[in-house]
């Protein structure tokens, strides 16, 4: 165990970058609770179709209290804890205040970010951790990859956010004729409205081409480039726009099919472009 150690929560997209603990949240659906990652999205995706009731919840205090324990048992002096927005969840509250307990020196970042952005973000802390970075440099890490990230998201309705709670801004587009198609962003960690178009052919170009721009001012930084195309239950459409922009970018793109956490709260359907800034690696 290094002397740093690194904890995420489930609604980040890890690639086995460096170490990291991940403390998971859950999905209900039926009233049924699941650990995050033990529902398949497929199944979820089903559920919502037939408009069961879904919802999730964040991990208590105790159980971070508990992985922080578990790290200090194997040696950690100090802990980087790197989660999604607070404004979209309760999770960093939760880390906090477990972190007042933890004993030894917890620094809580939140993100503002989700899914693989909030999974580069504790990758490069964990990197500088096994390479014996201190704590400030541990945590400057993860906020310097999410300070420059971008979440750019389509959704076939917005239903699933408003009934959820976490439509943020994109509240104003709900009045919108029904064939409008929403081009979402995360900013300043809620959902916010980007554009709009009239079908989804044109949302999924309009999502190309915005990525393809933040991706080379991302670039101009210095960093490498991490892209993933995110979906739930839209594989097909994922992978077309995935070889689009493997087609205009140096980097190699992935799909990632969205957990159950974030899914939930966005719907089958939604295909969701991320870009973030690797520096360590």
């Amino acid at each position: 165990m290094t002397p740093v150690a690194v904890v995420t929560d489930s609604t980040a997209v890890l690639a086995g970058r460096g170490s990291v603990t991940t403390v998971p949240l859950q999905v209900v659906v039926d009233g049924v609770s699941h650990t995050d990652g033990t529902l398949a999205p497929g199944l979820l995706a089903q559920s919502m179709r037939r408009r069961s009731p879904v919802s999730t919840s964040r991990p208590t205090p105790h159980v971070f209290l508990e992985a922080y324990e578990r790290l200090v048992e194997q040696g950690a002096d100090a802990i980087v804890s790197v989660h999604l927005s607070s404004a979209l969840s309760g999770t960093v509250d939760a880390a906090a205040s477990a972190a007042v307990d933890s004993p030894v020196p917890v620094r809580v970042v939140d993100t503002q970010t989700i899914a693989r952005p909030l999974g580069v973000a504790a990758e490069e802390a964990a990197v500088l951790a096994a390479a014996g970075a201190d704590l400030d440099a541990c945590e400057a890490a993860a906020r310097r990859v999410t300070a420059a990230s971008e979440v750019v998201v389509y959704v076939d309705t917005l239903e699933h956010l408003r009934r959820g709670g976490r439509i943020g801004g994109a509240q104003a587009l709900l009045g919108s004729a029904l064939a409008i198609k929403p081009i979402l962003e995360v900013r300043d960690g809620a959902v916010q409205p980007l554009e709009r178009v009239r079908t989804a052919g044109r949302a999924l170009g309009r999502l190309e081409a915005i990525c393809l721009e933040r991706a080379g001012r991302i670039r101009a930084s210095g960093a490498t480039l991490d892209v993933a195309v995110h979906h739930l239950d839209a594989d097909e459409r994922a992978q077309t726009l995935c070889d689009h922009l493997a087609a205009s970018l140096e980097e190699q793109p992935r799909v990632v099919e969205l957990g159950a956490v974030i899914g939930a709260h966005v719907g089958p359907g939604t295909i969701a472009v991320t870009l973030a800034p690797r520096f360590e690696s």
